[in-house]
């Protein structure tokens, strides 16, 4: 073999292996490439689970935290909406303050018509407070039964200070014709209830 075909044949080889080199290297890039992506996935992913787990944790420390609460709430709202003793209630607030109410009405009712709503029946649910439910209790005197403005407002800081009557919604005052110091009064009263 003479120094040319040497020469050439060594050229050869050169310019195959750069252009294996070449192909070695734009394969590994490609797999480099490929393996970078899911490791940045994977970091992204690993980084919602961390957050998830934080936010677990929160929640597990504001149940705890709140706990006391709840049972606090359990005790101020009533979990039936048992009309008897809200009646004898708002009976006796209206007695300490000498008032004589002459109706004390409810929603219409749906028990006893089978529907599954029924344990709900006369009750709306409280927009925000998912649970909650309200019921509306309209009460009055008449003309035969004035108060006077003391009473009523005596009366009406007596309800708001009552576990089951808790706010008034509504309240419709009359003068008695003839003596403007006595009044007919009418009023819608928020009940809440939080079924267990």
């Amino acid at each position: 073999m003479n120094a040319k075909r040497l020469w050439l044949a060594l050229l050869g080889v050169c310019v195959l292996l750069a252009f294996t080199l070449i192909g070695v290297t734009h394969t590994f890039g490609k797999l480099f490439s490929s393996q970078a992506q899911q490791l940045s996935q994977s970091r992204g992913l690993a980084q919602q689970l961390e957050q998830q787990q934080l936010g677990l944790t929160k929640s597990k420390k504001d149940i705890e935290t709140y706990a006391e609460l709840e049972k606090i709430t359990e005790q101020i709202v009533p979990q039936d909406k048992d009309q008897a003793q809200t009646v004898r209630e708002l009976i006796n607030i209206a007695a300490e303050n000498n008032i004589t109410l002459t109706s004390i009405t409810f929603p219409s009712s749906s028990l006893g018509s089978g529907s599954a709503k029924a344990k709900y029946s006369q009750l709306s649910s409280v927009k925000g407070i998912p649970g909650v439910y309200n019921l509306q209790i309209t009460v009055a005197n008449n003309t035969n039964n004035t108060v006077t403005y003391n009473q009523l407002s005596s009366f009406l800081a007596d309800l708001e200070n009552n576990r089951r009557t808790a706010a008034v919604s509504n309240i419709s005052i009359q003068p008695q014709s003839g003596n403007a110091n006595r009044i007919v009064f009418t009023l819608v009263i928020n009940t809440y209830v939080k079924p267990s």
